[in-house]
């Protein structure tokens, strides 16, 4: 199972701090995934019950709480309140069994069991008391330093950024595939084709040889 990619753009008072790529597990949290992914990309438009835009685009970095994590996703009410799945209403834990034990691990943000939205954090540095209690559904594995960045940023009250930090762009990266194996051009189902050509007492011999995969 091919791993989607997406990526998100932060900037802050109106300066790009770069970019961030995202390995999402859809072969462990596959409804997380697709949230999070469609979000990314924006394509189911409108919400039907807010009419907010489903997309994470213009939203903002809420929280930041150094060597700890960053939260963001709420882009209804901005300020960390907010937020909504592509579901509509909230949405059940998937595979709490993924343990916290990395930096640049991406989470679901919730206010218990079972109430999945938007919301996500981005860990700053290994959280095993949260083991159990927040789906992982993702990793960074391009632009941690941009998270980094993004930590560095002064911040005040409930730990929101003085300077508002935003997700200028964001969407989901087209993966190269590999080019096919050598024989798969010949035909549907055919893996590998071979000759052999020889020559014995001035008789000349070809024998073909094919792979076919069922």
């Amino acid at each position: 199972m091919v791993r989607p990619r997406v990526f998100m753009d932060y900037s802050s008072g109106g300066e790009l701090l770069g970019r961030v790529i995202f390995e999402l597990y859809n072969d462990i949290a596959p409804k997380t995934v697709e949230n999070f992914r469609a979000l990314c990309t924006g394509e189911k438009g409108a919400s039907p019950l807010s009419g907010a835009p489903l997309y994470y685009k213009g939203s903002p970095i809420h929280r930041i709480i150094p060597d700890f994590m960053i939260q963001g996703g709420d882009f209804t009410k901005q300020n960390g309140t907010g937020g909504e799945s592509i579901y509509g209403a909230p949405f059940d834990d998937e595979n709490l069994t993924t343990p916290m034990d990395a930096e640049g691990l991406l989470c679901m943000a919730n206010k218990g069991p079972d109430t999945n939205g938007s919301q996500f954090f981005i860990t700053l540095r290994p959280a095993p008391h949260l083991n159990g209690k927040h789906v992982v559904f993702g990793r960074v594995i391009r632009g941690f330093d941009v998270v980094r960045k993004v930590e560095a940023v002064p911040t005040g009250t409930k730990d929101r950024p003085v300077t508002p930090v935003v997700v200028s762009s964001c969407g989901e990266l087209e993966l190269k595939r590999p080019p096919p194996k050598q024989g798969t051009q010949f035909a549907s189902g055919l893996c590998g084709l071979r000759l052999n050509f020889t020559r014995h007492r001035g008789e000349s011999k070809i024998s073909v040889h094919i792979c076919i995969r069922l």
